[in-house]
């Protein structure tokens, strides 16, 4: 599926369509029907190719029977887009939860290397600092050695600082603070030619959440902040004509947020 911003076409690279069960976990207070999808995002800006979040990776170790040991075609959908690894640029991490950090690596003669060897990889300095001070269970320690280190290791690690109003790391692409689900979780925001388009991140994991912003994730560090974060984003994009694409939304994945009763929902863009 794909998108134009502006000058700029947003491309969703597809791993996996995450089991019915992941729905009632991750959202207890949803309805058992709620479905979730696993993708990145890749787009060119500047002559740049820019890819947001790194799926779950093959062949990884997982605590969960739904991530681990996983053979998908990710990396030749994301060739097949014009996104070949050697070619990526940037990789923007939304935060290091293991969802979003896999395909950062590939196991290469027994051991995990950066996927993306030309890239810079960017998160929030805020994110890598609270997982540096935070007692980890071994399943995340597992996750970490094998998707996040190897990266930091290389030396393609960029920690940034986000003031309130965001970081443009790149001309029209804005790292913008989404606290909550973790303490430096960003959303993308992307801009070109007078349109607007944002990347949800986790700051939003299902559409149902428009109309019910205090419906939170079971793994959301701060529950209140997420919500405050949650409700505080839907309000800046309703009837603002922003496209709205989500990190683990099902197709459609993306449209226009507009306001319905005493919440929001999302529009399918044409």
């Amino acid at each position: 599926m794909t998108w134009t911003i502006g000058d700029v076409t947003v491309r969703r690279i597809d791993e996996i369509e995450l089991p019915a069960a992941t729905g009632a976990w991750l959202l207890p207070a949803a309805t058992d029907e709620i479905r979730l999808h696993s993708h990145s995002f890749a787009f060119e800006k500047d002559g740049m190719k820019i890819l947001v979040d790194t799926g779950i990776g093959n062949g990884k170790t997982r605590a969960n029977p739904a991530w681990h040991d996983l053979d998908t075609g990710y990396l030749d959908a994301l060739t097949a887009a014009g996104f070949a690894p050697d070619d990526v640029d940037l990789v923007l991490l939304t935060h290091l939860h293991t969802d979003h950090v896999g395909w950062n690596t590939r196991e290469q003669d027994g051991e995990w290397v950066p996927t993306f060897a030309s890239a810079r990889y960017v998160t929030a300095r805020a994110e890598r600092e609270f997982w540096a001070g935070y007692e980890m269970d071994g399943p995340r320690r597992q996750m970490f050695e094998d998707s996040v280190l190897p990266v930091e290791r290389a030396g393609l690690l960029d920690l940034v600082d986000i003031p309130a109003e965001g970081f443009e790391i790149v001309s029209g692409v804005r790292l913008l603070p989404t606290p909550g689900h973790t303490p430096g979780h960003v959303s993308v925001e992307l801009t070109s030619s007078g349109e607007t388009a944002l990347i949800t991140g986790d700051a939003v994991h299902h559409p149902l959440q428009f109309a019910h912003p205090e419906i939170g994730a079971s793994v959301d560090i701060d529950p209140a902040e997420s919500e405050k974060t949650r409700r505080r984003l839907l309000a800046e994009l309703a009837d603002s004509g922003a496209l709205v694409l989500g990190t683990h939304f099902t197709p459609p994945t993306g449209g226009r947020l507009v306001s319905h009763g005493s919440g929001y929902r999302l529009v399918e863009r044409p």
